[in-house]
């Protein structure tokens, strides 16, 4: 029964997936008021941004569940199982209970007229609003989906707003510069809101403008709140910040120097939780950053050879992967199996990685809207070995590393999941 309610929630949400993606809030917003407007009174933190995004929302959700706190923790896309997206205090929803929440969902959707009729991306952004109302959240945090303005997350005015950082990614929808995307990341921001960002110029300029346009009192991380912070290999890194106006020092088991930053920043986004009434202490700072968990960034996977996974699918988010995997992986030999999807800026991202190792295996997860194989190759030199699906990708990259190498996977999170999914992982 469990099995057949999930598999008709998937089916549900794939028959919309030709909707694609439709930029616009009328939707989400007519689709909440036919469930009775649940959002209304919710607290917590959104967290739009290039990246960083994912880990940033993991590591304020331990926090708050550490301090004690009701929290549902809203995230996307998912690695493997769709009840990744909805979190509650700490575990995803059950199968069972992702198909009755898309059906409650689906069913108010059927009273909408054809203009409103949402995509499946707001059908899920629905569901996770009503878990957090019905389990009565002392704390969401949701992560913006694309963008900020018009994602269907803006619905969502929580006291605290986040943009971890501004880079290149998705120019088609959000615009060609960073001062574009910037602005449309920053929309998140709403009146006398605690606002938190990491973004650096040009980007810092438009998130500052948002800021003081709707009144929102701005923390920029760097400036107005210093911190340092060093990784510690596979134990992840130590972070050194200021919280309740006092210098904490905390560890994350976050892989991956550009994990310092993050964790920073998310360090100040519970300062301004705190500051808006939500009762963390320092003790529960650190230990929920002790026991913060993020699937598919820097994930090591013991074996012969180990496979580290990487979900970074922009220029910015290969780069950090790269210097951070070179530390990791040491003198090594490494061969990367690589995937992306095809709006991405695929010639970048092979840029990245041929700084790490010229061994590729290129592939494609079973998603529609991934780069074909045959033109991912081209993009190396020498030419990429094609594989034809994830497993035999992988099965070539362990043999090609041999048991005293590394495989990295890495380009896409549908990739990620996939190989997590293989491994059993």
């Amino acid at each position: 029964m469990t099995a057949a309610t999930y598999a008709r929630a998937v089916a549900a949400l794939d028959s919309v997936a030709w909707r694609g993606i439709m930029p616009g809030l009328e939707r989400t917003r007519a689709l909440l008021a036919a469930l009775g407007s649940p959002q209304a009174g919710l607290r917590g933190a959104l967290v739009a941004g290039t990246n960083g995004k994912g880990s940033v929302c993991a590591a304020v959700d331990s926090v708050c569940r550490a301090a004690g706190h009701r929290s549902v923790l809203l995230t996307s896309p998912h690695l493997v199982s769709y009840c990744e997206r909805i979190v509650r205090d700490g575990a995803p929803i059950t199968e069972m209970e992702f198909g009755a929440l898309v059906a409650r969902v689906w069913e108010a959707a059927e009273a909408l007229p054809d203009e409103l009729q949402p995509t499946g991306f707001e059908v899920l952004t629905a569901a996770g609003i009503l878990v957090a109302r019905e389990a009565d959240a002392e704390v969401l945090v949701c992560e913006v989906g694309l963008g900020g303005r018009l994602d269907s997350t803006n619905v969502l005015d929580l006291g605290v707003a986040v943009v971890t950082n501004v880079a290149l990614d998705h120019q088609d929808l959000l615009g060609e510069t960073i001062p574009e995307i910037a602005r449309e990341k920053a929309a998140i921001i709403k009146p006398a809101n605690r606002a938190v960002t990491g973004a650096a110029e040009p980007a810092l300029s438009a998130v500052r403008a948002r800021a003081a346009e709707v009144g929102a009192a701005l923390t920029v991380i760097g400036v107005d709140v210093a911190f340092s912070g060093r990784s510690a290999g596979m134990r992840g890194v130590v972070v050194e910040s200021v919280f309740d106006g006092r210098p904490v020092s905390v560890r994350a088991p976050l892989r991956g120097g550009f994990q310092v930053a993050n964790i920073a920043t998310a360090v100040a986004v519970c300062d301004a939780l705190r500051a808006s009434g939500v009762a963390i202490d320092a003790g529960a700072l650190a230990r929920g950053c002790e026991d913060v968990r993020w699937r598919g960034r820097m994930d090591w996977v013991g074996g012969e050879p180990p496979i580290l996974i990487d979900g970074a699918h922009n220029p910015a988010g290969m780069a950090a992967m790269v210097a951070s995997a070179r530390e990791l992986i040491g003198g090594r030999r490494c061969v990367a199996v690589f995937a992306a999807m095809r709006n991405k800026d695929v010639e970048s991202m092979a840029a990245g990685l041929r700084e790490l190792t010229r061994e590729i295996v290129v592939t494609a997860p079973a998603v529609e809207r991934a780069t074909p194989p045959a033109e991912l190759a081209g993009r190396f030199d020498p030419p990429a070995e094609i594989a034809a699906d994830v497993r035999t990708a992988l099965d070539s990259a362990r043999h090609r590393a041999g048991r005293d190498g590394v495989v990295v996977a890495c380009g896409s999170l549908y990739l990620a999941g996939e190989v997590i999914d293989l491994l059993g992982a």
